[in-house]
């Protein structure tokens, strides 16, 4: 099995395999949290800027597990018409359970951004970084988001990725390419593949997006 000395190694090699290639006014958006270190080693080789990307899923009222949406920063949302009308979710169901997600939402924002200037996706490259995709339902809402908010090309970029997932993401309209360094067989959790996967927090996604914009990253 192939590892990751932690989730900087992982962006480093990430990196790697971007050698070369030129991006449309890429932009690098990690998944909170364990995305961002991994995004900002792949920030720092494209010359890019880096950001984070926000996302809440909408659960089913009955089933929060099963997704009927997702809503993203900058009124961003869509919804799985199929889903609401097989749970049977009413308007005013739905519109309790965004105005929950959008409250955590706005906090998370607030949190790991504290106040600074999003990117503006509209006709930009986005390139979406997480340390790694397990079920993939964070990484699908994400792509779907990022598309929602203008990005005129979307790539998801991950270390390690269960192959089902990373297929089914693949697949998807709104997503123009998958880089995955890694879909091992038998694949069963993300940290796995990692020797250092301690946890990241609140205070060092806040601290990677400062030195990032204080670098000459800061968002454009």
């Amino acid at each position: 099995m192939d590892y990751f000395s932690d989730r900087r190694d992982a962006g480093r090699r990430l990196a790697q395999a971007f050698e070369g290639r030129e991006l449309e006014r890429p932009v690098v958006l990690g998944l909170p949290r364990g995305g961002v270190p991994v995004a900002a080693e792949l920030a720092r080789a494209l010359g890019a800027p880096l950001d984070v990307l926000v996302v809440r899923k909408l659960g089913l009222p009955r089933q929060p597990e099963v997704a009927m949406g997702a809503i993203g920063e900058h009124g961003a949302r869509v919804l799985n018409d199929d889903v609401l009308r097989s749970g049977g979710v009413s308007d005013d169901q739905l519109a309790a359970v965004e105005r929950r997600e959008r409250a955590e939402l706005e906090a998370r924002v607030a949190r790991f951004r504290g106040g600074a200037p999003t990117v503006d996706l509209t006709g930009r490259t986005a390139v979406i970084v997480d340390d790694g995709v397990a079920t993939g339902a964070t990484a699908r809402v994400a792509c779907t988001v990022a598309r929602e908010l203008g990005a005129a090309s979307v790539i998801l970029a991950t270390p390690v990725g269960a192959p089902d997932s990373i297929a089914e993401i693949a697949a998807m309209p709104e997503v123009d390419e998958v880089v995955c360094l890694s879909t091992p067989r038998g694949f069963m959790a993300v940290g796995m593949h990692y020797l250092d996967f301690s946890q990241t927090t609140d205070d060092e996604v806040q601290a990677i997006l400062a030195e990032a914009h204080s670098g000459g990253g800061s968002p454009t």
